[in-house]
């Protein structure tokens, strides 16, 4: 099973480059089975479709605006995005992604397992800087995201 993490965010306006951060960080601390591949997809959106349809299963890290405290991260799966159950956009490669979506199942091949891993941001101020507390949340998400695909016939190691 091909298992794509795909990180989307601005790095110029601190927490909305969370995606971003998140793949650096794993790319730093982990190492993956080549059945897992890491994408920093900033803002390109539309543009990594054809690195979803590649995919059996992708997990998608961003930044969210949502109820809730900044540091919340929020579980979304493939339906929420299909029935737009996703909160209100905080960039343009948000709107991507379910468009991205949207295009790959009406040809054929959206995976069958897609989850966002939206974490609610502290602070969109311009910096290359994720702020204080997001900056702490991302060892403790990236150790659960580990730990998920650990429990999935392939092995990681840290």
């Amino acid at each position: 099973m091909k298992t794509l993490i795909l990180g989307a965010g601005n790095l110029l306006l601190s927490d909305e480059g969370f995606g971003v951060h998140f793949i650096r960080y794993l790319q730093e601390h982990y190492t993956l089975p080549p059945d897992v591949e890491l994408l920093d997809a900033g803002t390109l959106g539309l543009m990594v479709g054809h690195m979803l349809e590649e995919a059996d299963r992708v997990y998608i890290v961003d930044t969210v605006a949502a109820p809730g405290a900044p540091g919340t991260c929020i579980r979304y799966e493939k339906e929420d995005f299909l029935l737009q159950r996703i909160p209100i956009k905080l960039s343009p490669h948000q709107v991507g992604v379910q468009e991205m979506l949207q295009v790959s199942l009406l040809r054929g091949r959206c995976p069958d397992e897609i989850y966002l891993l939206g974490i609610i941001p502290s602070s969109l101020e311009p910096g290359t800087e994720l702020s204080p507390l997001l900056q702490q949340r991302l060892s403790e998400l990236a150790a659960q995201l580990v730990s998920e695909l650990s429990a999935s016939p392939a092995s990681l190691s840290r």
